[in-house]
């Protein structure tokens, strides 16, 4: 059964091109792990400063080897220079089962 693991991130209005930009130039990252189904970075539109990096995973295992693996290398930086600030202030992750799903009927 597929998981979806949403992370809430609180974004200062300052930083959302930022925390965009970021999340444009590392676009296909987790596309090639094993046991990745979907990733969308969704934008507020009104009254809130929160974004939501919404992904669907295969089964926790599959989450958690990415977590461990790429997403932990990606955070970490190991590049030259000092690592720059987070774009967000605030940090939550949320954690389902999807227990049904549904989708355009084929034409």
């Amino acid at each position: 059964m597929s998981v979806v693991k949403i992370n809430v991130l609180t974004v200062p209005a300052e930083q959302r091109e930022t925390l965009e930009k970021r999340f444009a130039s590392r676009a296909h990252a987790v596309e090639n792990s094993d046991g990745f189904e979907w990733f969308k970075l969704l934008r507020p539109v009104e009254g809130t400063d929160t974004y939501l990096v919404y992904t669907r995973w295969r089964d926790e295992a599959s989450f958690q080897a990415w977590m461990d693996g790429p997403m932990k290398s990606a955070h970490q930086g190991g590049g030259e220079g000092e690592r720059p600030r987070p774009a967000a202030s605030g940090s939550t992750l949320w954690s389902f089962e999807v227990v049904q799903q549904a989708g355009p009927k084929s034409a």
